[in-house]
């Protein structure tokens, strides 16, 4: 599967909010840096992760484009609700090896009526 097919993939089980099925596209050792957090290590601790964050707001992506350089795939999108960011995926066998991504949490917890951090 070439980056650009798999991010499409990605998008759809996303959308669907299919932690498990998300899982299966990353390797074993993947890394999931999402800039907001620290970096999540490991396929079950990245499943963990879309599970947790499916069960605290609904989520929609919506491609605004998609960009592929060798093994990169560059994922640029948009929600219902404005928010906006990007992913670049590293993407080694048909896997996602490496993922970082980069959006606004702070937009995002208002969006969804979600408790502000304190410090």
């Amino acid at each position: 599967m070439s980056p650009t097919q798999l991010l499409h993939r990605w998008v759809e089980l996303f959308n669907q909010a299919d932690a498990d099925a998300l899982a299966s596209l990353y390797h074993e050792d993947a890394v999931n840096f999402q800039v907001n957090f620290k970096p999540i290590e490991g396929k079950e601790a990245i499943r963990q992760k879309f599970r947790e964050e499916f069960a605290t707001a609904e989520m929609v992506c919506i491609i605004e484009q998609i960009l592929e350089s060798g093994e990169w795939g560059i994922l640029e999108w948009k929600d219902p609700l404005g928010l906006r960011g990007c992913g670049f995926f590293h993407i080694e066998d048909g896997k996602i090896r490496y993922q970082r991504g980069y959006w606004d949490m702070l937009s995002f917890l208002r969006q969804h009526k979600l408790p502000l951090p304190t410090e």
